[in-house]
C-alpha cells in the first residue's frame, strides 16, 4: 500500500530489476571481454574505443547498482528497522517511517522531527554511478560524433 510509511522496497521491482540487471551485466562483460581479442585490437578505431568506453562505463555501473540492490535485499523488514534504530542520529527523534528509493538508490529513514537518513545502501554506490553514467554519455558522444566526422566527406580545395 503507497500509504504505508514503512513500505521499504517494492519486492516485484527489486526483483525484477535483480532478474534483468544480471543477464545485462552478463551480455555486456561478454561483449567487452570479446572486444579483447587479438582480432578485435587490431581493428580498434577511435569511434569504436569510444564506444567500448561507454558500455565498460556502462557495465561498471550496472555492477555498482546491482551491488547496492544485494545489500538491499538481504536485509528483511526486522533487519531494516534495527538498522535504522543503530544510524539514528545522536538525541534523534522517533523513527515514523521508512521508504525504499531505486533512484538513487537508498533506504530512507523517517523521523518524526521530519530529517530524515539512508542506511543499508553503501554511500558509495550513487556517487559512483552518477560519475559513470555521465562518462559512460560523454564517451558515446564522442563516438558519435567521431563516427558523424568519419562518414562527412570534406570538401575538395580548388
Amino acid at each position: 500500500m503507497a500509504s504505508d510509511p514503512w513500505q521499504g522496497h517494492d519486492t516485484t521491482v527489486l526483483f525484477a530489476l535483480l532478474f534483468t540487471g544480471a543477464p545485462a551485466l552478463i551480455g555486456l562483460t561478454a561483449y567487452l571481454g570479446s572486444r579483447l581479442t587479438r582480432r578485435s585490437r587490431r581493428l580498434i578505431t577511435p569511434v569504436r574505443a569510444c564506444r567500448d568506453a561507454s558500455l565498460a562505463a556502462v557495465a561498471v555501473a550496472l555492477a555498482l547498482y546491482l551491488w547496492g540492490l544485494l545489500h538491499v535485499l538481504v536485509l528483511e523488514d526486522q533487519e531494516q528497522a534495527h538498522e535504522c534504530e543503530r544510524h539514528r542520529p545522536e538525541g534523534g527523534s522517533d523513527l515514523v517511517g521508512r521508504r525504499g528509493d531505486f533512484v538513487p538508490l537508498r533506504l530512507v529513514c523517517e523521523a518524526s522531527d521530519g530529517r530524515d537518513y539512508s542506511v543499508v545502501v553503501p554511500g558509495y554506490i550513487n556517487p559512483s554511478v552518477t560519475v559513470l553514467l555521465v562518462l559512460a554519455l560523454v564517451a558515446a558522444a564522442a563516438s558519435g560524433i567521431l563516427h558523424l566526422k568519419q562518414r562527412t566527406p570534406t570538401p575538395k580545395e580548388g
